[in-house]
């Protein structure tokens, strides 16, 4: 009996081959890279995504619809070999639908997961990982207990949504409890609270694992925010060679244990003692991993391609230490007005820096536009370079 085109696609084995069409879901900055490094292995892309001439879109072929569009699902169904996507918060139906008549090698499952902070604690917790203690809050009432149980300070967050700092109040006293609850749980989603680790740096370790089951990671990054938006990652992260080790176990063992399909973001707090705590996941590549792209044997964006794909994943040897640091709205005219000159403070430190811009139409502050990863001999004179060029002095 002949199958159909749905069962065909997801019995005919999960080595998706250069040549075939990878379809994505959202076209911004991640999925452009994705396409990038694909395109130059020989896969063709379409993607789903509702802003006209999206990063993506501007080098594939691009459906202009909202993401939960079913129509549009299923067009891009019907055009692609394996479907991705590029940000966590896809649309619960159209990802069904896309399971049913398509073949997304990630699931649904591992986004039903990591769309819910309590969902993806206990995941981690089930790994065997350590997390920060928590609480999940449903009144106001159970933000006091938990608070006098905890401690503070603490964190209140909202269990789905947030990003960049979004969604999240760091609470110092009893006396913000309350406008702090009512805050946040005007989005009418769950919250949750969580002890506030007090450490000494913050780092994250990209894993990869394909349909096989073979996983592989990436070396950790040191991570540096400001206003609770990633501004610098530095690799090797400055941290002994025993909590690195510890780090990639740990985030291989979440890749494992929750069976991620992908690439798999596992960020960490690194205490004074060298203890790690899981902070969050992102079932996707990451901001903190493309230092990658200059700087290691294979780039995380040619890592997700090969394994959703199920092809040998690539070697994750760091060629250079590298800092990668990200270019907001208030940071591109300055940084390409830079690029134009020659850089003499570039060539008296050994820094060699590679620019990436996103596309993006529109500039705004705040708005990740691109990034600058700077190959060095060492990774302080790169931050040294960062320093003085002064395109970072807004913040």
């Amino acid at each position: 009996m002949m199958e159909s085109g749905a069962e065909q696609k997801q019995t005919a084995g999960r080595k998706i081959l250069p040549g075939s069409v990878i379809g994505v879901l959202g076209g911004g900055q991640l999925g452009r890279m994705i396409a990038l490094d694909g395109v130059r292995m020989g896969y063709s892309f379409v993607t789903i995504d509702p802003t006209p001439k999206s990063p993506l879109g501007q080098i594939a072929e691009q459906l202009t619809a909202p993401y939960d569009d079913v129509e549009a699902a299923r067009q891009l169904a019907a055009k692609a070999d394996v479907i991705t996507y590029e940000f966590e918060n896809v649309d619960a139906g159209v990802a069904r639908l896309l399971e049913e008549q398509s073949y997304v090698p990630q699931g649904s499952k591992l986004l039903y997961t990591t769309q819910h902070r309590l969902r993806e604690k206990a995941a981690i917790e089930a790994a065997g990982v350590p997390v920060a203690p928590y609480r999940k809050i449903t009144s106001l009432e159970d933000l006091k207990s938990a608070a006098s149980e905890l401690g503070l300070p603490c964190v209140l967050k909202t269990a789905t949504g947030g990003y960049d700092g979004k969604g999240q109040v760091v609470l110092r006293s009893e006396n913000e409890l309350e406008s702090a609850y009512r805050e946040l749980a005007a989005s009418g989603t769950e919250l949750v609270l969580e002890k506030f680790i007090k450490f000494a740096c913050e780092i994250s370790v990209i894993a990869a694992r394909t349909p096989s089951g073979i996983v592989k990671s990436f070396p950790p990054a040191e991570n540096v925010h400001v206003n609770n938006i990633l501004h610098l990652s530095i690799v090797p992260a400055r941290v002994s060679s025993e909590v690195m080790r510890k780090a990639c176990q740990l985030a291989e063992r979440v890749a494992e244990s929750m069976e991620a399909v992908g690439l798999l973001a596992v960020e960490m707090f690194v205490t004074e003692d060298g203890e790690l705590f899981v902070n969050e996941l992102a079932p996707r590549p990451h901001n903190s991993g493309h230092y990658t792209m200059e700087a290691c044997s294979t780039s995380q964006f040619e890592q997700h391609v090969r394994a959703i794909c199920d092809l040998p994943l690539g070697d994750t040897t760091l060629l250079s230490p590298v800092v990668m640091v990200n270019l907001l709205g208030q940071h591109v005219e300055e940084a390409v007005r830079r690029f134009g000159e020659q850089d003499e403070l570039a060539e008296s430190l050994g820094v060699v820096p590679k620019l990436h811009l996103y596309g993006k139409s529109e500039s705004k502050v705040n708005r990740k536009m691109g990034h600058i990863n700077l190959l060095c001999g060492d990774v302080d004179a790169a931050l040294e370079w960062v320093e003085k060029m002064n395109i970072w002095r807004q913040d």
